[in-house]
C-alpha cells in the first residue's frame, strides 16, 4: 500500500472532502487522526468509516482557527501515533456575502479558519518533519483562490493565501525532504454546493468542460498522489480538480 505505517492528520475531516481524504488515505494504509469543529455524530462517522478501511484512527475535536489548538493537534497525532507523516490542511468554512455588505468578523473568521490555521499547523508539523527529515503537506486551496468569485472576497482572499503559503514553505522545506503542494477542487458535490439552486449548479456545470460537478473522493484521489512516495519529486504545485473549468 502508497502509506503502509504512515501517520496523517487531516483536518475538518468529519465530512465532505475531508471524510473521502481521510478514508482514502486509511484505504493505503496511513493510520488518521480525524480533527472536526463540532459534529460529534459526523465525525464518529468518518471514525467508523476509517476503521472499516482496516486502518487506526482518532478522533481530535478542536478549532483550528485557534493556534493553541492548532499545535496540540500536531502534537496529539504524533503522541498517539509515534510520529506524523502526512499532514493534509483542509479545514475551511464560507462566509459570503458582496464586498460592501460584509463584515469585518465574516472576513476574519475565514481568514483565521482557512488561512491562519495552515500556517500555524504547518509550522507546528515541520518542526517535527524536519527531524525526521521527510513529510507531506498538502494543502487545501480552491479554483476560487485563482480566478475569484463574486460574493466570496474573504474566501478567495484566504485561499489564494493557501497558494502564496504552499510555494514559499515548499523553498523552506525541501531542503529537509519535506513537499508542500495545494489542491485547488472546482465545483465538488458537498454540503457547501448542494444549497446552490438548480438554476445556478446549470450554469455552472456549462462551464465545465467535463460536464459534472465533481465527487469528494475526486480530490481525495489527487491528495493521495500527493501525500505518496509516487509524489516525491514534486513540491510547490498547485493541483486543479475541477473538470477543466479553469484551463
Amino acid at each position: 500500500m502508497l502509506l503502509d505505517g504512515k501517520a496523517a492528520l487531516v483536518t475538518g475531516a468529519s465530512r465532505g472532502i475531508g471524510r473521502a481524504i481521510a478514508v482514502r488515505l486509511a484505504e493505503e494504509g496511513a493510520k488518521v487522526a480525524i480533527n472536526y469543529a463540532g459534529n460529534d455524530a459526523a465525525a464518529a462517522e468518518t471514525k467508523a468509516l476509517v476503521e472499516a478501511a482496516g486502518s487506526e484512527a482518532i478522533l481530535l475535536k478542536a478549532d483550528v482557527a485557534d493556534k493553541e489548538a492548532c499545535a496540540k493537534l500536531i502534537e496529539d497525532t504524533a503522541a498517539e501515533f509515534g510520529s506524523i507523516d502526512i499532514l493534509v490542511n483542509n479545514a475551511g468554512i464560507t462566509r459570503d456575502a458582496l464586498l460592501l455588505r460584509m463584515k469585518d468578523e465574516d472576513f476574519d473568521a475565514v481568514i483565521d479558519t482557512n488561512l491562519r490555521s495552515v500556517f500555524h499547523l504547518t509550522r507546528a508539523a515541520a518542526k517535527l518533519m524536519m527531524k525526521k527529515r521527510k513529510g507531506r503537506i498538502v494543502n487545501m486551496s480552491s479554483i476560487v483562490g485563482i480566478i475569484g468569485n463574486a460574493g466570496q472576497t474573504n474566501y478567495a482572499a484566504a485561499k489564494a493565501g493557501v497558494i502564496g503559503l504552499t510555494k514559499s514553505a515548499a523553498k523552506e522545506l525541501a531542503s529537509r525532504g519535506i513537499t508542500v503542494n495545494a489542491v485547488a477542487p472546482g465545483f465538488i458535490g458537498t454540503d457547501m454546493t448542494a444549497v446552490l439552486p438548480e438554476s445556478a449548479k446549470e450554469a455552472l456545470l456549462s462551464e465545465i468542460p467535463l460536464k459534472r460537478m465533481g465527487d469528494p473522493k475526486d480530490v481525495a484521489e489527487a491528495v493521495l498522489f500527493l501525500a505518496s512516495d509516487q509524489a516525491a519529486y514534486i513540491t510547490g504545485q498547485v493541483l486543479n480538480v475541477d473538470g477543466g473549468l479553469v484551463m
